[in-house]
């Protein structure tokens, strides 16, 4: 389907939900496609079992397409990763689980959400600024290139109540 009828007529079964042990593998290979060091599936394994973690998956017509993961300290919570598959990309759907994700969030009590991006990641940094997402602060060289170039990360933040 073209990228332009899926902007103009919503994203078809487009779900996002709990994501559950089953998913790691599936995960962990969407997570290394969409970033330098991937996590491995058990990273993704130990995430889920931990009650202080929220992981979300994002499905389009049956397929694990993305996910959100958080990690929860009594009423703050930083987004530890969001990823969406490449050929997926650009058509809102990151929006979408990103702004569920932080939904369930609340749901959970979090009052305030953290998160870190690498300053030169503009659709990321346009997500984040679309959700209400604003900097707090910077981390110079805080992100290391497979070539070694150090990057620097800006340190967001966005209140949920």
């Amino acid at each position: 389907m073209p990228a332009w009828w899926l902007r103009l007529f919503g994203h078809g079964n487009a779900v996002v939900e709990p994501a559950t042990l089953r998913d790691v593998r599936q995960l962990a290979q969407l997570h290394a496609a969409s970033f330098h060091r991937g996590w491995g599936a058990g990273e993704f394994e130990q995430m889920l079992r931990e009650q202080n973690t929220l992981v979300h998956r994002l499905k389009l017509r049956g397929r694990l397409i993305g996910f959100a993961v958080s990690r929860i300290a009594a009423d703050e919570a930083e987004i530890l990763s969001i990823a969406v598959s490449p050929g997926h990309r650009g058509r809102g759907l990151s929006r979408d689980l990103f702004l569920t994700h932080l939904g369930h969030l609340a749901g959970r009590g979090v009052r305030t959400v953290f998160l870190e991006v690498e300053e030169n990641n503009l659709p990321a940094r346009r997500l984040y600024d679309r959700t209400g997402f604003a900097v707090a602060g910077r981390r110079e060289r805080y992100y290391k290139e497979a070539d070694g170039a150090e990057l620097n990360a800006l340190v967001m933040r966005r209140d949920l109540s």
